[in-house]
C-alpha cells in the first residue's frame, strides 16, 4: 500500500466554448483549463490547457505560472491580451474567469466551515 503525500495545492479546471473553425474547435470543442494552485499565497505554480500545440502550452504556461490570484483576475486578463493572439483568446479568458471564480468560492466555503 503506498502512503499519500501531503497535498499542499489544489486543483482548479474550467472550460469555455472553443471558436468555431478553428482547431481547438474541432479537436476539443471546448478550452479548458486546468489551474494548480498554492492557497496559503494563491499563487498558480502549474497551468495547463487544450491547446493543440506544445508551444501554445508551453507559452501559456510562462504567462500564467508565477500568477498570485489574489491581486486579481484582471492584470492577468491584460496580460493574455497583450502576448496571446489567436482565435482561441476570448475562450482563454472565459475559461480563466471561471476558474477563477470557482477557486476563490471553495477557498471561501472552506474558511466559512473553520
Amino acid at each position: 500500500m503506498t502512503k499519500q503525500h501531503d497535498m499542499n495545492t489544489v486543483l482548479v479546471t474550467a472550460y469555455a466554448k472553443a471558436p468555431t473553425g478553428s482547431a481547438m474547435f474541432e479537436v476539443y470543442k471546448h478550452a479548458g483549463i486546468v489551474l494548480e494552485i498554492d492557497p496559503s499565497n494563491h499563487s498558480i505554480v502549474n497551468v495547463e490547457f487544450t491547446f493543440i500545440t506544445d508551444l501554445a502550452k508551453d507559452f501559456i504556461n510562462r504567462l500564467i505560472v508565477g500568477y498570485q490570484l489574489s491581486n486579481g483576475i484582471e492584470e492577468l486578463i491584460h496580460r493574455i491580451e497583450n502576448h496571446y493572439f489567436a482565435p482561441s483568446t476570448n475562450s482563454v479568458i472565459v475559461a480563466l474567469k471561471a476558474a477563477y471564480k470557482r477557486y476563490f468560492e471553495k477557498i471561501n466555503q472552506s474558511e466559512n466551515k473553520k
